[in-house]
């Protein structure tokens, strides 16, 4: 067993889960610590099961919840010591729980081989994941200002990943955000966006990718339907067909489907 569900993505809150027989690791805690608890509920999961919470960075849309739901458990969290120093609110509150990582060395949470590797965001030591188990591999990419050669690198070999789809420029550009969030959302260290995401998979499935989900969609400036025919159309761009990998898009306040690698 190998399995993903995002339990919220999106900008006003991200939370994922990976799940095997023996290990169930979450990946951010962007909601309140209720929110979480729902979600865990809805698949019959009891959160004194996790196994531990891996942190990306310390916005409030990736930690809101982490300090009241891993102290409330007692649940180990994973994060690097600048994105622990950048959020002092949930330092003083998981502080008996911290594990240290440091970006690009390899740690093992049960039968779980995870590395975080860096992306370029506006935030302190902000990482994506590699996760594996059984020589499949799970990535998860938001946050990212733009696509760079050490992602791509990450991300190859990939059986499933969920890359940040946050924006599309037009809508961005004519959305009721103030001019500088646009440029903030736009620029190098900034937001990813449906074009960047599609053009990534289409190199991605070259080296054997076969399931991708778009997250952290903008709920200003984009829409689901928008970013799943935006990486359809670079698919077909490229000469592939829109069956050359199962795409979904992560839902906001919803559960996703189950996704098994």
């Amino acid at each position: 067993m190998f399995n993903f569900y995002s339990l919220y993505s999106g900008s006003s809150g991200n939370s994922l889960l990976v799940q095997t027989e023996n290990t169930l690791v979450l990946i951010d805690a962007g909601v309140s610590s209720k929110k979480i608890e729902q979600a865990l509920a809805n698949l019959n999961l009891d959160p004194n099961k996790i196994s531990g919470i891996l942190v990306t960075h310390e916005h409030s849309d990736h930690v809101q919840g982490l300090g009241t739901f891993s102290k409330k458990y007692n649940l180990p969290v994973y994060v690097n010591q600048k994105t622990l120093d950048a959020m002092p609110k949930q330092k003083e509150k998981i502080e008996k729980n911290v594990n240290l990582i440091k970006i690009e060395e390899k740690f093992e949470i049960n039968d779980l081989k995870i590395k975080p590797f860096s992306i370029p965001h506006d935030a302190a030591n902000p990482c994506g994941f590699n996760i594996c188990k059984d020589n499949k591999k799970i990535s998860i990419a938001t946050d990212i200002g733009h696509m760079t050669n050490g992602i791509i690198k990450n991300l190859e070999d990939s059986s499933f990943v969920l890359i940040e789809a946050n924006y599309d420029p037009e809508v961005l550009m004519y959305s009721k955000y103030p001019y500088p969030l646009k440029n903030r959302i736009a620029g190098p260290t900034g937001h990813l966006s449906n074009e960047s995401a599609g053009k990534t998979i289409c190199y991605l499935l070259k080296s054997g990718l076969k399931q991708a989900m778009l997250g952290h969609l903008s709920k200003e400036s984009n829409f689901p339907e928008l970013a799943y025919k935006t990486v359809v159309e670079e698919l077909m761009a490229t000469n592939y067909s829109e069956n050359s990998l199962r795409l979904s898009v992560a839902k906001r306040d919803e559960l996703s489907k189950l996704v098994t690698i």
